[in-house]
């Protein structure tokens, strides 16, 4: 049991094994048994039934439920997501104090399996035994996740069905789902149909190498998901423990809203297309009442269509503010409302979309230039992607933090400094670097500490064209960030990694090696190829970190 990612909190072994067979009951309540048996799908294991068995004779009445040797029960002594897994080589017996705990007992016994237990349905020839022993273990936060950027490179329905499922497997249980930013609109509007009509396509893609010539690949390049497919994502999700994060990033980042309602722009009269290069955009939303009525609207139909949606994200990053300064229908209603300046009037309207929320039962979840703006409502989450430090501070202000520093939790980086990898925006993040990550360091202090919620890996896709381009650079990182995420620590992480990414083979993970990228991982020329040392993680944390030393953050470099 040594090899199990991430690494449980107590683990006993003993002599012996138990061997499931493939379509065997489980007895135990209907939601638990639901759990451990999408955990273990390739025993396509059954629910036993839960009818009294019929009288022995002589005995004048029903005897109990049957039950076999694989029960799961509800022990509420746990803690949400906890559980416990005792075998013998009689039986296999699960407590769990809720679903998700059923569920995450299920994901440990899969890993106890053969690696085989990985693949889609049970191959012959395989003994499907786990060793005896016990294992009790419980998450050390709350908040494990994964940010996916559907916006730059769209990625099918199937994909993101797909990363649900390696989520679940490595005990992650958030997805923050980018699903608008300046390259695309990603998601079906009912109330406003031009969103995905006209926002979700872009004409051409930029093939530029950084500060290289322009250069694009005259190909189109879109799609989105329908109401009824985001409500599916979500609660396939929910079966597998994973809460969805939708995320509509505003006021910023506007183009492939603005190219559909170009009358929401602090510019009414400017034409905009939906950005076809990567980079940051002036195109900004007006923060007037009916920008605000606009948002509502959407994301009532999201969370709608989603059904229950516990935090939602509004973005509030790199915000070019030029336009609401130049603008004196947008002035006149900042001093309306009293404020200074467009930084003040920003962080309004963020917390007015936050206040829309909380009517709709959702929290808001901004990136870290709200909480420096100021004015956010208490309960807004903040995820502090330019450093530690603002981390450290929005913490100690008492706001909930995910931890989602760019170094080293931005996996659209390279692993290393090589001109064989594949285009990366800058290098380098290595594996260790994630493993030796801690979400709420010394430095916070157990006040702040307290209020980091826990941590997630960033995809952004400018350079994550394809699904095979998204495993090379999720994983094995993101089994770094499972195991720091869930033990609090990554000891015993590199002894067990190559047992695990026996597992990731079986599963069809095409996961960066240890040793460097296959032949036909490897970077190429043009757009597929990486530039070692044009843009160093240090250089840029170092930059990231100086601007949030200012009050007037939102502006970024324009490129």
């Amino acid at each position: 049991m040594s090899d199990l990612i991430p690494r449980p909190r107590v683990v006993e072994e003993s002599a012996g094994s138990f061997a499931f067979v493939p379509g065997a009951s489980v007895s135990g309540p209907a939601e638990l048994v639901n759990a451990v048996r999408v955990a273990l799908a390739v025993l396509d294991l059954r629910h036993a039934d839960p009818s009294p068995a019929p009288a022995e004779a002589g005995t004048g009445g029903p005897s109990e439920a049957r039950t076999g040797p694989i029960t799961v029960e509800q022990d509420e002594t746990l803690v949400p997501e906890g559980y416990a897994v005792t075998v013998t080589p009689e039986a296999v017996r699960i407590t769990a104090g809720d679903a998700a705990g059923a569920l995450y007992a299920g994901q440990t016994l899969r890993q106890m399996l053969p690696a085989e237990a990985f693949r889609s349905v049970a191959v012959p020839g395989v003994r499907w035994a786990v060793p005896c022993g016990r294992v009790e273990d419980s998450p050390r936060f709350a908040w494990r996740g994964a940010h996916l950027d559907v916006s730059r490179h769209f990625m099918p329905k199937r994909e993101v069905l797909r990363m649900i499922d390696l989520l679940a497997a490595h005990k992650l249980n958030r997805l923050h789902l980018h699903l608008a930013d300046d390259q695309g609109w990603r998601v079906e509007s009912r109330a406003y149909p031009l969103l995905h009509e006209v926002g979700s396509h872009r004409a051409r893609t930029t093939t530029k190498p950084f500060r290289g010539e322009s250069a694009f690949d005259d190909t189109p390049h879109g799609g989105y998901y329908t109401l009824a497919d985001l409500g599916e994502i979500a609660a396939y999700a929910r079966t597998r423990a994973v809460t969805l994060a939708p995320e509509i990033d505003v006021p910023g980042h506007a183009s492939a809203i603005l190219a559909a309602y170009p009358h929401l722009g602090a510019d009414p009269g400017r034409r905009h297309d939906v950005l076809d290069r990567w980079g940051i955009s002036p195109a900004i939303l007006s923060p007037l009442p009916a920008t605000v009525d606009f948002l509502a609207t959407v994301f009532g139909e999201i969370i709608e269509a989603i059904g229950s949606v516990p935090y939602f994200h509004i973005g509030g990053d790199e915000c070019v503010l030029d336009d609401w300064a130049a603008s004196a229908e947008i002035t006149a209603y900042q001093r309306s409302l009293g404020l200074a300046t467009p930084s003040d009037l920003h962080a309004w309207f963020l917390r007015a979309l936050a206040d829309v929320l909380a009517g709709l039962g959702s929290r808001a979840v901004v990136w870290d230039e709200a909480f420096v703006s100021g004015r956010l409502r208490q309960d807004t989450i903040v995820m502090p992607w330019r450093g530690v430090e603002v981390g450290r501070q929005a913490a100690a202000a008492g706001h909930d933090i995910v931890a989602t520093s760019v170094f080293p939790l931005y996996f659209d980086f390279a692993e290393s400094s090589s001109s064989e990898e594949p285009a990366a925006i800058g290098d380098t993040i290595t594996l260790d670097d994630v493993a030796a990550f801690a979400p709420a360091p010394p430095s916070f202090g157990s006040e702040a500490a307290a209020h980091v919620l826990g941590a997630q890996f960033q995809l952004w896709t400018e350079r994550i064209p394809d699904a095979r381009t998204l495993d090379y650079r999720a994983w094995p990182r993101g089994c770094a960030v499972a195991q720091i995420t869930w033990s609090g620590d990554a000891e015993g992480f590199a002894t067990a990694l190559p047992a695990h990414l026996r597992r990731l083979d079986a599963y069809g993970v095409e996961y960066r090696p240890l040793a460097g990228p296959l032949p036909w991982q490897r970077g190429g020329t043009g757009d597929r190829m990486h530039q070692p040392g044009k843009v160093k993680i240090r250089d840029v944390m170092r930059h990231l970190e100086e601007l949030t030393q200012e009050a007037d953050s939102t502006r970024p470099s324009v490129s």
